[in-house]
């Protein structure tokens, strides 16, 4: 407002609009820092550190804007809607920013630093500048309460829409675009209820609905935005897209290779991908006399429950996959049906969308064999089914001689973190033996097979001989002849330090894994 003009307020109108400002601003500031995180978390891993930095970061350039807001002093009502404009425009456009830093440039980081520290310092700009406009109509005190109030249940409703609603159903890029049009709605809406106490109101209002009409072309053709950047990121031809409430799916082709990406991380290429499934399936399979009931966790996909589903004695098999996204793409997808032989829709399949430790902790049930293909541990989420904890919980739901197998990410690549895993597989079961595999996708990659019951590795080697030529269809990659040689491990990817067993209450899994990221990005 601007103090000098002497305008008595209208109390009846003009201070619910500013109140109901007060409201959608706090929900288009946390919105930016829920949008910023997530995209960091998509295109670096590591979503804890990604969010702690963004929330950090941004809160300490709240307070700067905050403490600059003291050095003005007039036309209040103009700076106001001035700083709206901004941070619709800007923040309209973030995703958009992050996503041609990452894909076309080196700058990310600083790219995504100055957005931050930008649209921080406006978000604390603003609300010490309403919260003076408001004064004016109301005691210090109630200007506060009602400031203050509004603001929190912003941030409240901010935070249970992004990740329930705005993100499932319109994805990062067009949730970016309609929080940018909601905050120049603010703008344009305030510029037209305080037109007259307004030193540039109508030019105001034109550049808003300008810029509400820019980014509502970018919200109708943010697939195609998404899609463009994307295709720097993956090369090959995007097929499919897909955003779920947990994690971004997409799926390309090359000729006749498709691959599946999670949250921009290959997932399996299907020229190769039996180098993965087959050992990680088999190997404790045949480890074993009882295969009736087969517990797997994650492989959303269909391709392990593929391989399980070859064996004849195998009578049922929950699959738990948090992702009823993905796991619908696998069971009706044309694509996904011819990769994993219909195998999500077989009888003798029930699929859980659960969190997996939940699952365990809750289920009855006992199995001959388990096993874990879950994503790699790269944050608090993942890192937890990886724990000495959850292998406990595992360890109680195996027959006396059942076996599990869990992969154990790469021993070349992130040793610290495979021997990690298979520490604390050795301190749950009395027998906890590692193998590897070499994947062109991913290079040598690792699992960790465990049991009460298991034999030492030379007999379980034998023992695998004598049952592989009997498997029909007959295996693609393993063969009796080169089998010994998965148990083998070179002195270079053999553990070299001392290794911490991953427990709940210090989640060392994911510091391993980190480091291994840094040392080879």
């Amino acid at each position: 407002m601007e103090e000098d003009k002497g305008t008595k307020p209208d109390l009846r109108f003009e201070l619910p609009v500013l109140l109901g400002s007060v409201f959608l601003i706090a929900t288009c500031a946390i919105f930016y820092e829920l949008l910023i995180s997530t995209v960091s978390s998509y295109f670096l891993g590591g979503s804890v550190l990604q969010f702690s930095l963004t929330i950090g970061l941004f809160m300490f350039f709240m307070g700067a804007g905050s403490y600059i807001s003291k050095f003005f002093d007039k036309n209040l009502l103009d700076l106001f809607v001035d700083v709206e404009i901004i941070l619709g425009l800007l923040g309209g456009v973030s995703t958009a920013l992050l996503y041609a830093a990452y894909t076309m440039t080196e700058l990310y980081y600083l790219v995504a630093f100055l957005l931050i520290a930008v649209l921080g310092t406006l978000v604390g700009l603003e609300i010490p500048l309403v919260t003076r406009i408001i004064k004016e109509y109301s005691t210090l005190k109630d200007t506060i309460a009602q400031v203050l109030s509004f603001d929190y249940v912003g941030a409240l409703v901010a935070s249970v829409i992004f990740p329930l609603i705005l993100l499932p159903y319109l994805g990062i890029m067009r949730t970016a675009f309609l929080v940018g049009i909601l905050n120049l709605g603010v703008a344009l809406f305030n510029s037209r209820v305080f037109k007259t106490q307004l030193l540039k109101g109508k030019i105001q209002q034109q550049i808003s609905l300008a810029l509400i009409v820019a980014l509502a072309v970018g919200f109708f053709y943010s697939f195609q935005i998404t899609t463009f950047f994307e295709q720097f990121v993956y090369q090959d031809e995007i097929i499919l897209t897909k955003q779920s409430p947990y994690q971004r799916l997409v799926v390309t082709r090359w000729k006749q290779d498709y691959r599946l990406y999670i949250d921009g991380a290959l997932q399996f290429s299907t020229s190769d991908e039996y180098r993965y499934h087959e050992p990680l399936v088999h190997i404790p399979m045949l480890a074993t006399a009882n295969r009736e009931r087969v517990l797997l966790l994650g492989a959303g996909d269909g391709l392990a429950l593929k391989q399980i589903l070859t064996y004849g004695d195998v009578r049922h098999v929950d699959l738990v996959d948090l992702d009823p996204e993905m796991t619908k793409l696998a069971a009706e997808n044309r694509i996904f049906r011819e990769m994993n032989g219909g195998s999500m829709t077989d009888p003798r399949v029930k699929i859980h969308n659960r969190d997996a430790f939940k699952f365990i902790e809750q289920s009855t049930d006992t199995y001959g064999v388990i096993i874990v293909d879950l994503p790699d541990p790269k944050d608090t989420g993942l890192g937890k089914l990886y724990s000495r904890e959850f292998y406990l919980l595992l360890q109680k739901h195996l027959d006396h001689a059942g076996v599990m197998v869990t992969q154990a990410t790469s021993p070349y690549f992130a040793n610290d973190a495979f021997w990690c895993i298979q520490e604390t597989l050795q301190s749950v079961f009395p027998h906890a033996i590692p193998y590897h595999s070499y994947v062109p996708s991913f290079g040598l990659w690792g699992f960790v097979l465990a049991g009460a019951a298991l034999p030492d590795p030379v007999q379980l080697i034998n023992r695998l001989q004598n049952k592989l030529p009997q498997l029909q269809p007959r295996p693609r990659f393993l063969q009796a002849e080169t089998l010994p040689g998965l148990f083998v491990f070179d002195a270079d990817i053999q553990a070299d330090t001392v290794i911490t067993v991953n427990k709940l209450d210090n989640q060392v899994l994911i510091r391993y894994y980190e480091k291994a990221l840094k040392e080879w990005n």
